[in-house]
């Protein structure tokens, strides 16, 4: 039961759905409706669920919230002002304007107190599953004295709709994550109509296959105490992730937009604010904030302030392994991580993707926080972890996760865990179904998430599987992407390097890797230049005349086909750059003795040619689709060879 006193609970919860029609108002821009309706609902959630310290919103042990529907966000926003979190009556008043911090969807790197970048619907639920699987790994292997909260999430009937939400329910429901608890806001409203136009499912039976324990309330938004009960019978189920089913009406209870469609956006204007606030008993008055409601709400803010003081003396006196718990909570390896890197000698020939397998191992051995597996492609793209335990229903200690078939899910469960913290999510699948991952790999690198998203049979020399199966333009298409590093490296190595600089980024990384065996190359073991992104593998006998640069798996063309050109007298330098964002970041002059200005290019990729411009005079790539036959065929079939680096070579020269 809340603190607070009955008629302040319904003044706290009419100040919210003032705010929630004065800050899109303001704006001219923004979504009242949701927020308006489940002011109740949330307002229960901050004043008598959820354990958290408004003044240390990173606490580690603190319930987690999310916000699915993130175009709802001047709810978030003004609860987050109520309850003490540092958003000011001034930020609200500044809602989605520039430098303000109350954007138009919630963002977890710029709002404290905002977990997760939410808005891309089904999003925020997918996350949601992440973090619960976080949570339930920590608490495994620190002990409930350490780690012992929920997550806490409000999704609609958008976030139902979109695919990823049935992947991430799925998966959720599998793995029985009893700490995860969901309220559907099934208020039947989408922006074309209502949901009857395009969306008949039965929800609840739905998520009652997916393994979920779902509870259908009914029209119960106005009822504290019976939203409250809820909730806590929710949390009682403690072997399966729970939905409840809440029917509102959306923008209730203003005058003439309540259950419209035109309220899921921005449809309260200056004479219905004005009626509704009369029926909600506040003045007429833009951002109106009672004191009494306030310091109310700021005091239960501040409630967790005695258990937060509680966990960190129980940190403080932890008997377990301290070095397993200082890593986890820094999300870094071990000390001396470095010493025992995995290394391969010039000649032997190993795919990037085993190479990279190898390091995934490594890594988990020596980062505690390292959780990986593979959209059921745990073997080929190296992701496999072994002695370390399955993560399952049975057993939460296991660090081998199993995401089965479902790639955007696994995308949006890694930011998940990644933002809950004490995780680095490690998954994996092929190039080409970055595809169905993209739209959680762009919050990742929004929210600037470290984590790797491990990609291989990463070119045309997938082979058989043909053209379906072969990437062309996504590696181009993954370097658009700011805040993503994107590392293609050429040989094993390489991918120790990279591998170095992922567990070093401050955001994600994706590891492009080979389906089929590489050479391991003279000078690709010099990690400190690996580490740039890009540098001179192989210097010229004498005066340079061209340079010859690729990335991955055609780093070897451009070795041999300098060796031909020698033969006939052409001295050319040889360039890895098998991350062009680690390289735009050095300096002007180290970039300058890389790409000599005045010295003609020549670059070579199984793919997309887009973007070589800048760093080549004449590109070599594939600007089409491949074909089915035996990768090797196909890159000779398509020009990918170290005779085509040679005649463009002499072609630009001439």
């Amino acid at each position: 039961m809340s603190d607070m006193d009955p008629t302040l609970d319904q003044k706290a919860i009419a100040t919210i759905r003032g705010l929630a029609m004065d800050g899109p108002h303001a704006a001219r821009s923004g979504h009242q409706g949701t927020a308006m309706s489940l002011a109740p609902l949330a307002h229960v959630l901050y004043s008598r669920i959820m354990n958290f310290d408004a003044a240390n919103p990173d606490w580690f042990d603190r319930d987690r919230f999310i916000l699915s529907p993130g175009h709802a966000s001047i709810l978030q926003y003004s609860l987050l002002h109520l309850y003490g979190y540092g958003i000011t009556h001034t930020d609200l008043t500044e809602f989605r304007q520039w430098g303000s911090a109350t954007p138009g969807h919630p963002e977890n790197f710029h709002t404290d107190g905002v977990e997760v970048t939410t808005g891309p619907l089904g999003a925020g639920f997918s996350n949601g599953v992440g973090m619960a699987i976080a949570e339930e790994s920590l608490r495994s292997r620190l002990g409930a004295e350490i780690c012992d909260h929920y997550i806490y999430g409000i999704c609609s009937d958008g976030d139902m709709e979109e695919g990823i939400s049935h992947e991430a329910a799925s998966l959720a429901g599998h793995l029985g994550l009893g700490r995860l608890i969901f309220i559907y806001d099934d208020n039947k409203i989408t922006i074309d109509g209502p949901t009857s136009i395009s969306f008949s499912d039965d929800t609840a039976t739905r998520f009652r296959s997916y393994g979920w324990d779902v509870t259908e309330v009914g029209a119960i938004g106005e009822d504290l105490d019976a939203l409250e009960a809820a909730i806590n019978a929710a949390k009682a189920v403690t072997d399966k992730p729970s939905l409840i089913v809440l029917e509102t009406e959306i923008a209730f209870p203003a005058t003439e937009s309540a259950g419209t469609n035109h309220a899921h956006g921005y449809a309260i204007f200056d004479e219905e604010i004005a009626a509704t606030k009369a029926v909600l008993g506040l003045p007429n008055e833009e951002f109106h904030v009672p004191a009494d409601v306030l310091a109310s709400c700021e005091a239960s803010g501040a409630r967790g302030a005695s258990m937060r003081e509680a966990w960190q003396s129980r940190v403080d006196g932890f008997a377990g392994d301290r070095a397993q718990l200082d890593a986890l909570f820094a999300n870094q390896p071990v000390d001396g991580w470095k010493d025992g890197l995995p290394t391969w000698e010039p000649g032997e020939n190993v795919a990037t993707r085993k190479a990279s397998g190898a390091l995934v191992q490594y890594m988990a051995e020596n980062m505690p926080s390292v959780i990986g597996g593979g959209a059921d492609l745990t073997g080929n793209t190296g992701t496999a972890i072994s002695n370390l335990g399955v993560f399952s229903a049975d057993d939460r200690s296991g660090r081998q996760l199993y995401f089965g078939i479902r790639e955007h899910g696994m995308g949006g469960a890694m930011v998940g865990m990644a933002a809950h913290g004490g995780i680095f999510p490690v998954g994996g699948t092929f190039l080409v179904f970055s595809d169905y991952m993209r739209g959680a790999v762009r919050l990742a690198a929004l929210s600037q998430l470290p984590m790797v998203f491990s990609w291989t049979h990463d070119s045309v020399g997938v082979g058989e599987d043909g053209p379906t199966h072969q990437p062309v333009e996504h590696v181009s298409s993954l370097r658009a992407m700011p805040g993503l590093d994107v590392w293609r490296p050429a040989d094993a190595n390489e991918t120790t390097a990279a591998w170095v600089a992922a567990i070093e980024a401050d955001g994600p990384t994706a590891m492009i890797c080979s389906r089929q065996g590489l050479p391991v190359l003279a000078g690709t073991d010099n990690r400190d230049a690996v580490l740039r992104g890009g540098y001179v593998l192989a210097e010229a006998d004498g005066e340079a005349q061209i340079t010859l640069v690729a990335s991955g798996s055609e780093v070897q063309h451009c070795v041999a086909a300098a060796s031909t050109l020698r033969n006939e007298g052409i001295e050319a330098r040889v360039v890895s750059l098998p991350c062009w964002e680690a390289f735009e970041r050095q300096d002007d002059a180290y970039q300058a003795s890389v790409f000599p200005d005045g010295l003609p290019a020549v670059s070579i990729e199984a793919g997309s040619t887009f973007g070589w411009a800048r760093y080549a005079d004449a590109t070599i790539g594939i600007d089409s689709f491949g074909a089915s036959a035996p990768g090797g065929l196909v890159m000779e079939k398509m020009g990918i060879t170290a005779d085509a680096v040679v005649v463009a070579a002499r072609e630009l020269l001439n």
